[in-house]
């Protein structure tokens, strides 16, 4: 089964572009939109933001608020301080971002002043943040899926630490934009980042990390089982 990778949405002249994730930083002034991988979270000095309508202001906010804490949380659970509360820590963030995210899948169009996207600076390795959710999950970090509900029942393979990642990478990105006070840019990047590929990862890693939960929580052993219905019946 192939593993799954999906990039593609609306370029801003009405065209779609569909690239992989590449391996080296674009140095180029200004990207065409979709062809960076954005890097792991870093702290600039934000300056004045760019002017928004409020409403849009508002969802900038909010998406902001809560990639900041959904790439907080992945960082502490790839750092395995907590081992046993790293399942429930990522179910807690990855619906929260969700939510988030519903907003922007839910709202019109997001159009941005330019063009073309602004340089947010080198791309960061996420390689080493992979290797250490890796780490934590493993033994449940692969999983199946169907690639494609709608229009097949294609079966193909992806990993949470992959997909936790490229939901970083895609996050901060946006979050890099707000930085810098360009709110429309973020909003467009988020929402088109959305539709195009951590939207669908984060519903399927969110799906997995229940079930793994439910699991956890739910399966018993037959003997445990039985001693339990016995004591229930003969108290």
């Amino acid at each position: 089964m192939p593993m799954r990778s999906r990039w593609g949405g609306p370029s801003r002249d009405g065209g779609r572009s569909v690239p992989d994730t590449p391996d080296t930083p674009d140095t180029a002034d200004t990207a065409a939109r979709g062809a960076d991988e954005p890097e792991v979270p870093t702290q600039h000095d934000a300056p004045h933001p760019t002017a928004a309508p409020a409403d849009l202001r508002e969802v900038a906010d909010t998406v902001a608020d809560e990639t900041r804490a959904f790439m907080t949380t992945v960082t502490e659970v790839a750092a395995g301080t907590n081992p046993d509360a790293a399942i429930p820590l990522l179910l807690l963030a990855v619906s929260d971002v969700l939510a988030a995210g519903a907003r922007l899948g839910a709202m019109v169009d997001v159009v941005p002043p330019e063009r073309f996207e602004p340089d947010t600076g080198p791309d960061a390795d996420l390689d080493p943040l992979r290797a250490a959710l890796g780490n934590v999950l493993e033994g449940i970090d692969d999983y199946t899926e169907v690639d494609d509900p709608v229009l097949g029942a294609d079966v193909v393979t992806s990993s949470l630490s992959s997909d936790l990642v490229l939901m970083v990478g895609a996050l901060d990105q946006g979050w890099r934009h707000y930085e810098a006070g360009r709110v429309l840019e973020a909003l467009w990047w988020w929402q088109f980042s959305y539709l195009s590929n951590w939207g669908e990862r984060a519903s399927a890693v969110l799906r997995v990390l229940q079930t793994v939960l439910a699991h956890v929580r739910l399966d018993v052993d037959d003997e445990v089982a039985a001693d339990a219905e016995f004591q229930a019946l003969h108290p």
